[in-house]
C-alpha cells in the first residue's frame, strides 16, 4: 500500500504559521492559539511581516529566514499570498502544509486555475497538502488543534472526515456535553491534493481510531473510494452523511467546496458497495459513529430493553422491529428471576416496564446483569437511569415538605453509588446503549458517558443507534468481494457499435443491442430477423408459437407507445398481421424481430448509466411497465464482484418476488448476479456505450431471460 502523507501531517513536531498575529479575533490567531493552549508540544514558528512576536513566540519576517525547516506549514493568508508562500516553503524543504486560506476552485473559473496553478506549486517541490479553503485538523493524541474552536475533551476514538470545517470544530461544544471524543478531525475543504479518500484511508490505519465518520458532499474519485472502504469496513466500521443528493443541496455544495455531488440514489448504492453505514443527519453521524467506536460487535440481533416507563419501552420495541433488531419475549425462568426485584404491577417481558420505580439500581444494573446472564439477548437498551438531574427538577415542589432542605442537602441525601451501573457494560464486554432526557446534569448520564457509553437522547435515537451496530454486523458478514480481470474484449461486439456509429446512430437496434448481450453471455430471447410477412410466419413456425413480434429501428428507442410491439400472438394470421402492422405504422424500412414468447410472472429491470467521478454504474430493479412509477432500484459501481451484484438483488423493496411466491420457485440469484456483473463488463470494455436499459428481464422457472434492450452509444 501507497504511504498515506497524513501519517506525517498529522504528527509534525514542527509548525510554521502565516497569517496569525496579535489581534485575538483575527482568523489566524485564533488558530494560532488553539494550536498554543491546547497542549500541542513541538515548536512553534510564526511568520509576521511587521511583529517581532506573535502571542509571546519569536516571530520571523520571511519564511526563507526561519531557524528551520518546518514539518508543517500553515497558511490563513489572502488567497494572492498562498502560492508565492507555499514556494518560499518549497524551496526550505518543508512537506507538508495546510492551506486554510479560501478563494479557490470554489469561487468559479478564475479560482479553479488558481487552484491549478497551487497544484503545480505544490508538485513542483513534493509538498503534500490539505485544503485549500479548509478549517484544519485536530489529533487529540498529540494535543494538536489548529482549528477555530478551544478543544479541551480528553482523547477520543472516532476519526472524522470532513468537507465542512464546521463538523470538525464548531461541534466541540456539542459533542464534549455528549461524551462523544474524536480520535483525530480532518477538514478537507477543496481536495487539491489530499482528498477524503486519503483521509479514509488515513483513519483506517490509524491505532487509535476505532470508527470513522464522514461527512460528504461529493466524490470526485468513486471507485477509488469503494475500494479503499472495502478494504477498511469489514473490521472498523465507517459511516456517512451524504448532502449532495438534492437539487438544492447540491447546488450548495458545489458553492461550498466546488464538490460535484451525484444523485442521491448512486451515493446509496456506493456506501452499501462500500460497506458504509448511511445516515441522514449529522446528529446521527456523530451519535451512531460513537456507539459504532465504543460498543463491542453484535452477535446477533436479539435487543433486551428495560425501562422506567411503558412508552419509552414500546417506542423501543417498536423502532427495533422497523429496523431489523427482534425483541424476543424472554423465558419463563428469565422473567420469574425480574419478578422477585420488581413491583407487582410491572412487566417482565420484554421490554421490561418497571413503571414508576425509583430503585435505579434495579433498573440500571441488577436486571440488566440478570437479562445479560441468561444469553437470551445480543444487546441491551436501557431507558430512564437517573438520579440528580431528576431531584433537581423535583426540589421546588419537595423543598418545603422536606424542611426547606437545601439542594444540595437534598443530592447528599439521596446520592446513590453508580459506579455499578457505568461499569457493568464494560465488565460484561456486552454492547449497551442508555436513552435518557437528562443531559450531563444528571450523575447516571455523566458517569455513563464518562465510561463511553453511548447515552442517546431519546428512545428511538436509542434503538437507531443500535441499529446501526446490526449493520455492521451484517457488513463483517457479507461474502468475499473479488474482482475478476475483465475478459477480453469482443471484437464482433466492437463491430457492431463501431458501425453504428460510423451510420451516425444515436442507439442500437433491440437486435443488435441483443447479439452484444449474448457474446457477454447475458441469457437473451431467441429471435430473428423478418424481412416479409411470409419469413415473419416462418420463423414463427420455427420458434414455436406463440410468438413477439417487434419494430426494430435504432431511431426507435420507445416502441410500445407507439403501438409497435404485438405479443402472445398464438395463430400465424396474428404474426402476419402484427408485421403489416408495423410496416404500415413505422415505415417499410423498418426492420420487424420474431420473437420467441417468454412466459413469467416476474419482471426485473436492469441497466447501466455513467456519471462523473464514478465512471459505469449497473442497475437493477423491479421491471415491467411500472418500472418508473414505483423507482424500485438500486445502482452499484462496476466492475462487480458476484458478491456485490447478488447484494443488488436484494436490495430492492419487491425483493420477495425472488424467492419462493405463490408457487413460483426461487429466482436463480446467481443468474441475475452474472447479468449485472456483464453489464459493469460491457461498460468497462466498450467505453462508446452511454447507457443499457434492459427491460424486462422476465424470470422463466427460474432463470432470467433478457426480453427487450435498448443500448445508447456516443
Amino acid at each position: 500500500m501507497k504511504y498515506n502523507p497524513l501519517h506525517q501531517l498529522m504528527n509534525p513536531e514542527s509548525i510554521a504559521i502565516v497569517g496569525a498575529g496579535n489581534n485575538p479575533m483575527k482568523m489566524g490567531t485564533m488558530q494560532a492559539l488553539s494550536i498554543l493552549k491546547d497542549g500541542y508540544g513541538g515548536k512553534f514558528l510564526p511568520v509576521h511581516r511587521k511583529d517581532k512576536t506573535v502571542l509571546g513566540h519569536t516571530a520571523y519576517a520571511s519564511v526563507l529566514d526561519l531557524p528551520e525547516t518546518p514539518d508543517l506549514a500553515m497558511l490563513v493568508v489572502p488567497t494572492d499570498q498562498v502560492i508565492p508562500l507555499l514556494e518560499e516553503f518549497g524551496k526550505i524543504g518543508t512537506k507538508h502544509a495546510v492551506i486554510i486560506s479560501a478563494g479557490f476552485r470554489e469561487t468559479g473559473p478564475e479560482g479553479e486555475l488558481l487552484e491549478e496553478r497551487l497544484k503545480e506549486t505544490a508538485g513542483k517541490f513534493g509538498i503534500r497538502f490539505l485544503g485549500p479553503n479548509c478549517i484544519g485538523l485536530l489529533n487529540s493524541q498529540l494535543s494538536l488543534n489548529m482549528t477555530v474552536f478551544s478543544h479541551t475533551a480528553p482523547p477520543g476514538i472516532l476519526g472524522m472526515a470532513s468537507q465542512s470545517g464546521t463538523y470538525v470544530t464548531q461541534t466541540f461544544p456539542y459533542l464534549k456535553s455528549r461524551g462523544i471524543h474524536f480520535s483525530k478531525a480532518i477538514s478537507v475543504g477543496n481536495e487539491a491534493d489530499i482528498d477524503i479518500v486519503d483521509v479514509l484511508e488515513y483513519l483506517g490505519e490509524d491505532e487509535e481510531t476505532r470508527a470513522i465518520a464522514l461527512y460528504i458532499e461529493g466524490i470526485s474519485d468513486g471507485r477509488r473510494f469503494i475500494e479503499t472502504a472495502q478494504k477498511i469496513t469489514p473490521y472498523k466500521p465507517v459511516i456517512a452523511q451524504y448532502v449532495g443528493g438534492s437539487t438544492a443541496g447540491a447546488r450548495a455544495g458545489a458553492s461550498h467546496t466546488g464538490s460535484m455531488a451525484g444523485p442521491d440514489y448512486l451515493y446509496d448504492g456506493a456506501f452499501k458497495q462500500a460497506g458504509i453505514i448511511r445516515v441522514h443527519s449529522v446528529e446521527e453521524l456523530y451519535s451512531h459513529g460513537w456507539a459504532l467506536a465504543t460498543l463491542p460487535p453484535l452477535k446477533g440481533g436479539r435487543v433486551g430493553v428495560v425501562t422506567n416507563s411503558g412508552g419509552p419501552g414500546t417506542a423501543i420495541a417498536h423502532t427495533c422491529d422497523v429496523y431489523g433488531l427482534e425483541v424476543p419475549a424472554f423465558s419463563e425462568e428469565l422473567q420469574q428471576q425480574i419478578k422477585t426485584h420488581i413491583p407487582a404491577v410491572a412487566s417482565s417481558a420484554n421490554p421490561v416496564d418497571l413503571t414508576f420505580f425509583l430503585n435505579s439500581r434495579v433498573l440500571s444494573s441488577l436486571i440488566p446483569e440478570l437479562i445479560i446472564e441468561s444469553g437470551e439477548v445480543d444487546c441491551l437498551i436501557i431507558h430512564g437511569a437517573m438520579s440528580s438531574g431528576m431531584m433537581k427538577e423535583v426540589y421546588p415542589h419537595v423543598r418545603e415538605a422536606l424542611g426547606n432542605i437545601a439542594l444540595d442537602d437534598l443530592l447528599a441525601t439521596f446520592k446513590q453509588d453508580i459506579s455499578t451501573a457505568a461499569s457493568m457494560p464494560g465488565k460484561n464486554d456486552f454492547p449497551v446503549v442508555i436513552s435518557s432526557f437528562f443531559g450531563r446534569e444528571d450523575s447516571f448520564t455523566a458517569a455513563y458517558q464518562d465510561q463511553n457509553i453511548p447515552v442517546f437522547d431519546s428512545p428511538e435515537k436509542a434503538a437507531r443507534g443500535m441499529a446501526s451496530l446490526l449493520r455492521h454486523k451484517e457488513i463483517r458478514e457479507r461474502g468475499k468481494i473479488t474482482h475478476l480481470p475483465l475478459p477480453v474484449k469482443s471484437t464482433e461486439a466492437e463491430k457492431i457499435i463501431s458501425q453504428a456509429l460510423q451510420k451516425g446512430q444515436k442507439a442500437l437496434d433491440e437486435y443488435s443491442a441483443k447479439k452484444i448481450m449474448a457474446l457477454y453471455r447475458i441469457p437473451v430471447t431467441s429471435e430473428k430477423i423478418a424481412n416479409s410477412a411470409d419469413e415473419a410466419v416462418e420463423t414463427a413456425l420455427l420458434l414455436g408459437l406463440p410468438v413477439a413480434v417487434k419494430a426494430c429501428s435504432p431511431q426507435i428507442m420507445h416502441k410500445t407507445e407507439r403501438g409497435l410491439v404485438h405479443l402472445n400472438l398464438k395463430q400465424t394470421d396474428e404474426v402476419r398481421q402484427a408485421f403489416n402492422s408495423i410496416k404500415e405504422t413505422a415505415g417499410e424500412g423498418t426492420p420487424v424481430i420474431v420473437s420467441e414468447m417468454v412466459k413469467g410472472d416476474r419482471e426485473f429491470t436492469a441497466g447501466m448509466t455513467r456519471f462523473p467521478g464514478f465512471g459505469p454504474a449497473v442497475l437493477f430493479g423491479l421491471g415491467g411497465v411500472f418500472t418508473e412509477a414505483l423507482k424500485d432500484v438500486t445502482f452499484r459501481i462496476a466492475p462487480l464482484g458476484l458478491t456485490e451484484a447478488q447484494e443488488m438483488a436484494f436490495d430492492i423493496r419487491a425483493k420477495k418476488l425472488l424467492c419462493e411466491f405463490r408457487g413460483m420457485p426461487a429466482a436463480d440469484i446467481s443468474a441475475i448476479g452474472e447479468i449485472l456483473q456483464a453489464l459493469g463488463t460491457i461498460a468497462l470494455l466498450h467505453p462508446q456505450v452511454a447507457e443499457i436499459d434492459i427491460n424486462p428481464i422476465i424470470i422463466r422457472g427460474n432463470m432470467p431471460v433478457v426480453v427487450d434492450a435498448l443500448v445508447v452509444i456516443e
